[in-house]
């Protein structure tokens, strides 16, 4: 069996760590009796900054036409921040609808971190699942001087969206103007010359459902007894109020399975102090990006930290950590989150005996302690470790 992947080194630290993750893979295909067909691309910052385009309409359908996209890192400091990320990940997410986002965290033996809140003996195992394509990441905001007014649209396979939206301020808070009493310096006040900027949240029912049925559902694989669910419906009861009602639908079906939502301030704070309390947590789209990292430095750093974004017919695979352009070329690169991404591209593959090694060998290499990334207090160059890596998955 061949099976065709896209790959999208990136920018920054982005093509030595997935280097490293390819050779860990053929290796693991060539013990296991799979060949993987690589067809790389060269989006990014430097095609970006090369042809003006970010994304061609044409790469959606060369990048279907692969089962699975192993991604590197996004984000160069030549790039204004928001352009690469929005036009590139974003687009991808929206266009495949990739709505499911799992972030594992895991924890590994001897490495070291932040708190003391984890019995000896004991690891995590969270895993964040993230709500991928509403929310604030909707793509819907702008800036305007002393109002607003534009036009919007949306497209997602489940919905389009277009509307306009128009804003004026008012003087002193005042829709009808200066107010009798003002002094002659607050009856000057000009809310035209106040600059505004705006983000739309938007979420679905049916986005909602989907997503909270699917943490259910793991949930429920694992074994857990209850979901926590992250919300702040006491600030932003519109959008958050909303999130909460549909995920009570689905949890209806699923008695076995507690449902304990907590406001995300709250969780913020519990999940350090008590991080054995968590198994599956289930957020909408900007708080698992912020839970998921605060999760990650629980098992030693982003570096640790793989990612998945699921749809229903393609996914997309990614270590959670950005480009880190500052060592970008030194060797100071940890190549295992993008490892342990490839493990979960190769489940998602059906070679689960693939990943379970790549997964055990990451485990046991961290076990021994020595011959470390820098993340890790070590003096490992990348290409090292993948060398370690890949050397170890073959001798088997």
């Amino acid at each position: 069996m061949d099976y065709d992947i896209a790959v999208v080194p990136g920018d920054g630290i982005g093509p030595e760590v997935i280097d490293q993750a390819l050779r860990v893979l053929t290796a693991a295909g060539s013990r296991f009796g799979f060949g993987l067909k690589l067809n790389e691309f060269p989006y990014g910052a430097n095609h970006y900054l090369k042809t003006g385009v970010i994304l061609p309409e044409s790469a959606f359908s060369e990048l279907a036409a692969c089962k699975a996209i192993l991604f590197g890192a996004v984000g160069d400091p030549r790039v204004p921040m928001g352009p690469l990320e929005q036009e590139f990940l974003l687009a991808i997410r929206f266009r495949f609808d990739l709505y499911v986002n799992l972030r594992p965290a895991k924890s590994f033996p001897k490495t070291k971190v932040p708190i003391n809140t984890i019995p000896e003996g004991q690891g995590l195992d969270i895993l964040v699942v993230r709500e991928n394509t509403e929310d604030f990441y909707m793509g819907l905001g702008g800036r305007g001087l002393g109002g607003f007014e534009g036009s919007f649209q949306a497209k997602r396979r489940l919905y389009g969206l277009t509307g306009d939206l128009k804003f004026q301020a008012a003087p002193n808070g005042h829709p009808t103007g200066p107010q009798a009493g003002q002094t002659a310096g607050q009856a000057a006040n000009r809310p035209q010359d106040e600059e505004f900027a705006f983000s739309l949240g938007l979420l679905s029912a049916t986005g909602c459902r989907r997503i909270a049925a699917k943490a259910f559902e793991f949930a429920k694989s694992r074994g857990d007894k209850a979901l926590h669910v992250a919300s702040k419906a006491n600030a932003v009861p519109q959008l958050y109020g909303f999130w909460d009602a549909k995920v009570n639908e689905v949890a209806a079906n699923y008695p076995d399975v507690a449902l304990k939502r907590m406001n995300i301030d709250n969780l913020c704070y519990q999940l350090p102090r008590s991080p054995m309390d968590f198994g599956v947590i289930l957020c909408p789209n900007l708080f698992g990006d912020i839970v998921s990292d605060l999760a990650s430095s629980l098992i030693g750093g982003l570096g640790l930290a793989p990612s998945a974004n699921l749809g229903d017919d393609f996914a997309f695979f990614e270590p959670v950590h950005g480009s880190a352009p500052d060592i970008a070329g030194t060797g100071k690169a940890n190549p295992l989150a993008a490892i342990l991404s490839g493990a979960l591209l190769l489940r998602y593959l059906g070679e689960t005996q693939a990943a379970e090694a790549i997964e055990g060998e990451v485990q046991a290499y961290l076990a021994k302690g020595a011959d470390l990334p820098f993340e890790l207090g070590g003096q490992t160059p990348v290409e090292k470790v993948g060398q370690i890596l890949t050397a170890a998955i073959s001798a088997k």
